[in-house]
């Protein structure tokens, strides 16, 4: 797959790395706590900040992990073609960055509480620096053709978007969405980059609430009243263990059963990997667990 991104770490802005994205979950409960919990996302920030996905509608050619596995400090590239208008995901006040670096033309949207959007390879600007834009007003073009101006180091044309917090860390924006982007929660972007995140688990613990009894909080964050109600619900894809929210094996080849309902195409043997959470997620995804 052609991932259409550089290094994406122009010098512009450049923000410090802080902590890393964990190391994809392979059913240790351990592992899960510390890759569901957030290190890079508290749950109610994500509340407070009223950002979309402009680009939902185009396919991802590079995703957050790709961008980590290539030494860059994290971003989501969408395939599209140069020209294409670039809407805010968020209202805010405009920065540009001629030639940032391999991030090429960069604008930069600060919104509510520090928090800063930032789009890389731009063939155009459309606002003047200070400028306000409400969100999903239009603030530049997109470019990323090989060697034109503005394309830093893309390889192909497209956007790269990341989400800046106050603090400074480059984090994933689709893990912070649902401030106002729309009804209910948010959609999770593991079903694209089979990475499970607090988006997955706060849908999972939504669905568990509507089908299982689940009375947890809705935080993103599993512990053992997700898991029991997950072993629960799994009563019904083959689950036979207890119901002692300790997942293991057994809890795991029953999510598998689930997930090859939903596009898993990978052996049922109960080792979580990107396809079977991205086969989950499909399911999880669907608009009744909002």
């Amino acid at each position: 797959m052609q991932k259409n991104h550089g290094s994406d770490d122009g010098q512009g802005g450049r923000p410090r790395i802080e902590m890393s994205r964990r190391t994809l979950l392979r059913g240790s409960v351990t592992t899960l706590g510390l890759a569901a919990g957030g290190v890079l996302f508290s749950g109610n920030a994500a509340q407070a900040l009223d950002i979309y996905n402009p680009f939902s509608g185009y396919r991802i050619t590079g995703t957050w992990q790709d961008h980590l596995n290539d030494g860059s400090l994290g971003g989501i590239d969408y395939g599209m073609g140069v020209g294409t208008a670039l809407p805010a995901a968020g209202a805010g006040v405009i920065t540009n960055i001629p030639d940032n670096g391999t991030g090429g033309h960069t604008v930069t949207i600060t919104h509510s509480d520090g928090y800063r959007t930032q789009y890389m390879h731009l063939s155009q600007f459309l606002l003047a620096n200070g400028a306000s834009v409400g969100k999903g007003g239009i603030v530049g073009y997109s470019g990323g053709a090989v060697g034109a101006p503005g394309s830093g180091s893309s390889t192909g044309p497209h956007v790269h978007w990341h989400l800046i917090t106050p603090g400074g860390t480059r984090v994933n924006p689709l893990d912070y969405l649902g401030g106002g982007g729309g009804g209910g929660l948010p959609k999770t972007s593991t079903e694209q980059d089979g990475v499970p995140g607090p988006v997955m688990w706060q849908r999972t613990q939504n669905w568990l609430r509507i089908e299982s009894g689940y009375t947890g909080p809705i935080d993103g964050a599993p512990g053992p009243r997700t898991y029991a109600a997950l072993q629960q619900n799994l009563r019904n894809w083959g689950y036979t263990g207890p119901i002692d929210g300790v997942p293991g094996t057994n809890t795991w080849a029953a999510l598998q059963r689930l997930a090859a309902r939903n596009g898993y195409t990978g052996p049922i043997d109960g080792v979580m990997g990107p396809n079977s959470w991205r086969g989950f997620s499909h399911f999880i995804n669907q608009d009744r667990w909002n």
